[in-house]
């Protein structure tokens, strides 16, 4: 009888057949990274259980990415922030019809830890709508928070508060996204908010104005917005992740300093959504740029995480996108090369980085939807997954 290849050689067998070829990095202006200080160390919690989480989730990026990144910025023997995590664990992101999963898959896996169809929103392959942790933290009574660095109407903030069969209904995405109750929604996707882009024409906007919300369109207005609720749109669609753009580490700082004041503790996402944007072009300089702009973000996390002492950070991806391999360059961290495999996303595993009350929870090798239901459990949830009707009548 033949033997089945195992999971892992199957994903390494797909990495490395076709490469591309190596593409030199020149020099690259990466000056905006500010690295952690030397020697810090984030320690493991004596809690059991957090009062707030923050899932920051790097879209496509695999362990190839965060190597690229730390070698270029901080050469062999450094660690981005992410990497000073004391919890590392791996994760498989095959979806329920295939083994390379799309965003909306793995969104769905990430927020409400089911498996579903690839390019399926928060919705289960035989048609329930599925409670994301986002909501269900609402139900809780927590403030909770979108903040992503591709417009909020993509897939993966979608999967936390929309359901859609199809990730490109953006319309409709958004009339979900606007009726979600998120105490805060920051990243593109303005057109989708607006009449003269939807076909319905309506303004929503000026709809979430009405409930209570501070509406920001750039980043000096979100540097002087002092609403309790915030929508803050920065692009027509997706962000291009460079000034004058918000840092996604601003963005996720601003919410987090809204979030805290909720006695009932907070549940945020944070998507460094540009990795994978820059992956599928094979994007080398884009990546690495990309990848640390992530990581400062991280670090904005991790610092209100140290300083707080009740917060768990999990950073994650929702899978790899490229076949990204770094082939050679030198121990200063210099003249790196690079080579592709794929134009699309690929089945490896991608990391697991966690920091906080319950961090351990996260080692070893687990299935995305893990992922989901520990932070169920570390936040309480009495019953996880769950459909949506079942806990607020959506």
């Amino acid at each position: 009888m033949r033997r089945l290849m195992s999971p892992l050689l199957l994903a390494v067998v797909l990495l490395v057949s076709s490469p591309s070829p190596a593409v030199e990095l020149g020099k690259v202006d990466i000056s905006f990274y500010q690295a952690p200080a030397p020697g810090l160390e984030y320690p493991r919690s004596k809690l059991d259980k957090p009062r707030n989480v923050i899932l920051m989730i790097g879209d496509g990026m695999g362990l190839s990415q965060v190597a690229l990144a730390h070698l270029a910025a901080l050469g062999p023997a450094g660690r981005l922030c992410m990497e000073r995590f004391p919890v590392l664990g791996l994760s498989w992101t095959f979806s329920a019809d295939n083994l390379v999963t799309d965003s909306a898959a793995a969104g769905t896996a990430l927020a409400c830890g089911v498996k579903t169809n690839n390019r399926t929103v928060a919705i289960a392959p035989d048609g329930r709508r599925m409670v994301s942790l986002l909501r269900a933290a609402q139900a809780k009574g927590m403030a909770t928070g979108l903040v992503v660095a591709s417009s909020v109407t993509d897939a993966t903030p979608a999967c936390f508060a929309a359901w859609s069969q199809s990730r490109g209904d953006e319309d409709a995405i958004a009339l979900d996204i606007a009726a979600s109750g998120a105490d805060v929604i920051l990243g593109g996707g303005k057109a989708r908010f607006l009449p003269g882009s939807r076909g319905d024409h309506r303004d929503l906007v000026a709809e979430l104005k009405a409930k209570g919300y501070d509406a920001v369109f750039s980043a000096d207005a979100l540097a002087s917005s002092t609403g309790a609720k915030l929508l803050g749109l920065f692009a027509d669609g997706h962000m291009q992740g460079e000034p004058p753009e918000p840092p996604l580490a601003t963005m996720a700082t601003a919410a987090i300093d809204r979030l805290d004041k909720d006695p009932d503790g907070f549940f945020m996402m944070v998507e460094g959504s540009l990795i994978d944007k820059r992956c599928h072009k094979n994007d080398a300089v884009g990546v690495l740029r990309q990848t640390l702009w992530f990581d400062m973000a991280v670090q904005a996390a991790a610092a209100f995480a140290a300083k707080d002492g009740r917060t768990l950070v999990v950073v994650t991806a929702d899978h790899e996108t490229g076949g990204l391999v770094v082939t050679k360059g030198g121990l200063d961290g210099k003249n790196l090369s690079v080579s592709w495999s794929a134009g699309d996303h690929t089945p490896s595993a991608v990391p697991v980085f966690a920091f906080g009350p319950g961090a351990e929870r996260f080692a070893g090798v687990q299935d995305e939807t893990q992922i989901a239901l520990k932070i169920a459990d570390l936040m309480g949830l009495s019953a996880f997954p769950v459909e949506a009707k079942a806990v607020n009548g959506h």
